[in-house]
């Protein structure tokens, strides 16, 4: 049966100008046509796009965490019938963007990128993905984790294993999460009565850039016993550091990651790691921009994500 495109109006509630009798009519011709309600005629009535935009950190396209995380935020609002947008990271955000989404899911935003200001001010409602710590305008709405919380469970843990002299490879940059893993490295190291070293490595650093990284931690200070890399993926570039110079991971050198992956899972040792469950964040930042453009959370929503510390050989000890 060829289908029909009836008027955009149609609808299958009983309106003003139908009685029950009429609409129920309605229905069934419509049905017996293969009509199906188009969606795009749908978002034109409520004055919808029918999609946000997604606005990612620039290093973010060559990052696991980061499309993960994307998949996530994608698969939860297609559960609500709207498309997600990339955004291109150099892009801004005032005037024209406000009628092509209905919402935008901005995540790790950083004071030094340009295009947040605009992205937070394009009259739409806004969920960041961690928080922004930069001036106003403030978004609607957030999802963050305990950054600092994860830090300080990673860093007891390679205490627990016997590490004194723990280092921290360290995200440059001025996101909330670069902030609170400083933060806390040096709070705990001023609670333990050890300092924790800090050496700076790019936001999104490879594993080469680890492995010159700890080589050099390592030459200035044999003494350290733990190397804690923040940045996603690059923990195998400290195991390749470590078995250069003769070091044993798990035993006379800890190596652990704030940022779980498949790099790290597949590495040989396999690398303890804190999962921040990045499909599962995706998702909810995608709920709750999803909640507030239907009404079902209030404006200056905070949500809370949660972590889970995943213990691995190389800090536990040697594969048997």
């Amino acid at each position: 049966m060829a289908i029909v495109a009836l008027p955009l109006a149609l609808g299958f509630g009983v309106s003003s100008g139908l009685g029950a009798e009429a609409g129920l009519a309605t229905a069934v011709v419509a049905e017996q046509l293969g009509y199906r309600p188009n969606s795009a005629a749908r978002r034109l009535r409520r004055s919808s796009t029918g999609a946000v935009g997604l606005h990612l950190p620039q290093t973010a396209t060559r990052l696991d965490y980061y499309m993960n995380l994307a998949f996530g935020a994608v698969q939860r609002a297609q559960e609500e019938g709207l498309d997600v947008v990339l955004l291109a990271p150099a892009g801004g955000a005032s005037g024209p963007l406000s009628y092509r989404v209905d919402g935008l899911l901005v995540i790790d935003p950083e004071v030094g990128d340009s295009a947040v200001p605009g992205l937070l001010d394009a009259g739409v409602p806004v969920v960041t993905g961690e928080r922004y710590l930069g001036p106003s305008p403030t978004p609607t709405g957030a999802v963050v984790c305990d950054n600092a919380a994860s830090l300080t469970a990673l860093l007891d843990h390679v205490r627990d294993r016997g590490a004194r002299r723990p280092a921290l490879l360290a995200p440059e940059g001025t996101s909330a999460w670069a902030q609170a893993l400083r933060e806390t490295a040096a709070g705990w190291g001023a609670a333990h009565g050890t300092e924790v070293t800090l050496h700076t490595v790019p936001f999104a650093a490879t594993s080469t850039d680890t492995e010159v990284a700890t080589r050099r931690l390592l030459a200035t200070d044999p003494g350290i016993d733990a190397v804690l890399c923040a940045p996603d993926g690059a923990a195998p570039g400290a195991l390749r550091a470590a078995s250069d110079l003769g070091r044993t991971v798990g035993a006379d050198l800890l190596v652990a990651s704030c940022v779980d992956g498949a790099a790290h899972r597949g590495a040989n040792p396999p690398v303890t790691a804190v999962d921040l469950r990045p499909a599962d964040y995706g998702r909810a930042c995608a709920a709750l921009l999803c909640d507030i453009l239907a009404g079902r959370a209030e404006p200056d929503t905070v949500r809370r994500h949660a972590w889970v510390l995943e213990t691995r050989p190389s800090t536990t000890g040697p594969r048997s």
